[in-house]
């Protein structure tokens, strides 16, 4: 199995001559990380996730999790050291609130260090991942002694965290939960009923496990209405904030799954566990969004992350692998064959993996920027705009980089040929672990719908308009020669999302199914779009270093991958534009006896 190299020098050309988060820097936050330490940052995390993750990946992958006749749960080896070495090295607290023993720094460079962390190995990374997104969600909804309880040691990665939503007769439906909770009297709740699909529901890695959990107070209104969030202590913390007795909640069994197999995904079961309200009667839901969105962003990031590691497999693999020779003559005439990098249908694939992992690695840094500048901005108009972006943007983030990630690993696997189907050569894994980002988190179907049916319309349609703004004004200030090409390539791509908006205001309005029939194509024709825009901006940095005297091979091969992308990859908008306006009628023909 090759090595894992983190990309540090392609995420420095994004964070530094594509987002230029130095412009930023009296912004809180970014005052703490001037660009000497931004590169330490992403140097040591580098150590980390090669030296340390990666070698445990394929450990993880063949030994599982093992619940154990007692309920906890153990994890493959050297998993408990990795996250030792995590905790201690301050990663977890990265970007969390100083307020309570975070350091403050902004997300993107968070979300960089975990890029590395997900490449490097996906499963362990699940472990610290969710306790992020309780962090979050605790900060926005806890009380303030809840807060001083559970943040410090969550931040510190001493507790971790989880999110349960799922019950075994539903899923995305979660208006028909049936965990309930009844009140104890002194201000906690008794908390009964099953939960799945409960990613690091237990493992013995942090001292204790803090559970939010949705369930429906006796009585509550039926449907999502009635909904409420609890957090639920794995051991009840004693008057000293430290774990002491077991609460009433244990592992009730480890699911057997196609990939992740080193993250323990667990059935949990309440028996009147003691849990303490988050917010809000019936408000949970509210907050678990908050949790949930930042869950999604992450499994985006998963879906760049697997490729960047089969990206690197299919390449090494392509430059050893000697088979057949060029179509133009022998490359390498000393040997028996030429390495199947000379074949033009290898680097097709090659190349392919190539603009996803750039593009997509641009996507996400610019939207985690985005995150930073709608809490730390100094004006409110660039508040207000960033998180209109970020609402705008996470379905698009999680479903598009999911799709295009799991294609780009199969691409990998394709390049492999028969040694890709084997388990030595480690793609195998990649393409098992990457095919659940498809679907957690809210399916990409799911994530579709949502863009279509509720954040097209937000404020007036105010988010998608700012979009728009922002294309064309890129467009109209980029008109060089050099970068016309990239400028037209960002209007073809937007004029057809124009036509696509405008198709569904007018069209999804006079039947649902029409909107619901375009939603994937919709997404991914944003997608697309948002590539365009990032190609455009890697083009625009990469030329000006080069007019700077730079010869750093790395700014002309952003070019000529960026013309791959406008060639081979934006022709696409044509085809999605034809299937969203075909509508509704031949899906929905068919009666389901039909099928």
């Amino acid at each position: 199995m090759p090595d894992y190299r983190a990309p540090v020098r392609d995420q420095r050309f994004i964070i530094n001559d594509v987002l230029n988060v130095q412009q930023h820097g009296n912004l809180p936050g970014f005052a703490d990380a001037p660009e000497d330490i931004v590169d330490a940052i992403l140097e040591e995390g580098a150590k980390f996730a090669e030296n340390v993750l990666h070698p445990l990946n394929r450990i993880g992958d063949h030994e599982g999790c093992q619940l154990q006749p007692d309920g906890e749960v153990k994890v493959p080896t050297g998993f408990d050291d990795a996250y030792r070495q995590l905790t201690e090295g301050g990663w977890t607290a990265l970007s969390a609130d100083p307020k309570y023993g975070g350091q403050g720094l902004p997300h993107y460079l968070n979300l960089a260090f975990n890029e590395m962390v997900t490449s490097s190995n996906m499963a362990f990374g699940m472990y610290p991942g969710l306790t992020g997104g309780a962090v979050h969600a605790l900060a926005v909804g806890g009380t303030d002694d809840q807060k001083e309880l559970y943040l410090p040691k969550m931040i510190s990665g001493e507790w971790s965290g989880t999110m349960n939503l799922t019950e075994p007769h539903c899923g995305t439906d979660l208006g028909m939960l049936r965990t309930k909770a009844v009140p104890n009297g002194d201000g906690s709740y008794k908390i009964s009923g099953q939960k799945i699909w409960i990613s690091a529901g237990e493992h013995p890695m942090s001292k204790n496990i803090i559970h939010l959990v949705l369930a429906r107070i006796e009585g509550a209104p039926e449907g999502v209405k009635g909904i409420s969030l609890f957090v639920v202590p794995k051991f009840l913390p004693d008057g000293n904030g430290e774990p002491g007795e077991r609460n009433g909640v244990r592992c009730g069994g480890l699911e057997e799954k196609m990939g992740i197999h080193g993250n323990s995904t667990c059935v949990m079961n309440y028996d009147e566990a003691k849990g303490w309200l988050v917010g809000d009667e019936h408000k949970g839901l509210r907050i678990m969004f908050v949790m949930m969105n930042q869950a999604r962003l992450g499994v985006g990031l998963q879906g760049l992350a697997l490729a960047e590691t089969a990206y690197q497999y299919s390449l090494a693999f392509a430059k050893d692998r000697i088979q057949g020779r060029s179509l133009t003559g022998p490359k390498n005439p000393d040997q028996p064959a030429d390495p199947i990098i000379v074949h033009p249908d290898v680097r097709r694939m090659l190349m392919d993996q190539k603009v996803f992992v750039e593009a997509g690695r641009a996507f996400t840094l610019w939207t985690a920027l985005q995150g930073d500048l709608e809490h730390v901005a100094e004006d409110e108009e660039t508040k207000t705009k960033a998180g209109d972006f970020m609402a705008l943007l996470t379905p698009i983030v999680k479903a598009y980089l999911t799709d295009k990630g799991y294609d780009s690993v199969s691409k990998g696997l394709q390049i492999h040929g028969g040694s890709g189907f084997t388990r030595e050569w480690g793609i195998e894994q990649l393409l098992r672990d990457a095919r659940i980002t498809l679907i957690y988190e809210g399916t990409n179907g799911i994530q579709a719908l949502d863009l279509v049916g509720r954040k097209l319309a937000m404020n007036g349609m105010r988010p998608i308009n700012s979009f728009f703004a922002e294309l064309d004004a890129f467009v109209a200030e980029n008109q060089s020669s050099e970068m016309k090409p990239f400028a037209d390539g960002v209007a073809y791509s937007k004029e057809r999302l124009q036509k696509a908006t405008n198709w569904l205001v007018e069209k999804g309005l006079e039947n649902f199914d029409n909107a619901g029939a375009a939603s994937t194509d919709y997404l991914h024709l944003f997608g697309l779009t948002c590539f365009a825009w990032m190609w455009g901006k890697m083009a625009k940095a990469s030329l000006a270093k080069i007019a700077d005297g730079s010869d750093e091979p790395i700014y002309a091969t952003k070019l000529v991958t960026g013309r791959y992308f406008l060639e081979r990859w934006l022709p696409d908008a044509d085809a999605h534009l034809a299937r969203i306006e075909s509508g509704a009628e031949t899906m929905m023909t068919l009666d389901a006896e039909r099928f």
